[in-house]
């Protein structure tokens, strides 16, 4: 019985193992990961701005923190909660919503990455921003 291409065989799986592992180390701990935000400085995030999220909220920028990548927000919502004291009316058109009037939930800011803002709708009215940092705890 001839055994020869046993040989032959071994050698091939050794070769195929010595191309591939290091291929497979290179890739599991060499190269940083790609980060979860994608490539490219932050969003310029400022207080008082509107804000489209990439969850499809909408906010407004209570205050920015640059060197956190997070900035305090306050919601904006469609209907309005009379059991709330935080709850600013908007006026229609504010923030987007195709001519519909707006509710700001001031009254319970929350801290977000920047990296969750996609796109800048413009910015929030000086009265009602005053208002509005008052309610939230902003520092403008």
């Amino acid at each position: 019985m001839d055994t020869s291409w046993w040989f032959a065989v071994v050698a091939a799986v050794a070769v195929v193992g010595v191309v591939l592992l290091p291929w497979h180390v290179r890739r599991r701990a060499g190269a940083p990961p790609v980060p979860p935000h994608g490539l490219g400085p932050p969003p310029r995030v400022r207080a008082g701005d509107l804000w489209d999220l990439v969850d499809g909220r909408t906010c407004l920028v209570l205050s920015a923190r640059p060197q956190r990548e997070s900035a305090r927000v306050a919601w904006i919502v469609g209907k309005y909660d009379d059991r709330r004291p935080g709850v600013v009316p908007l006026p229609p058109g504010t923030a987007g919503a195709g001519g519909r009037g707006g509710f700001l939930e001031a009254d319970r800011p929350e801290e977000v990455s920047v990296w969750a803002f996609r796109r800048r709708l413009g910015t929030l009215d000086p009265a009602l921003w005053d208002e509005a940092k008052g309610l939230g705890g902003g520092s403008g």
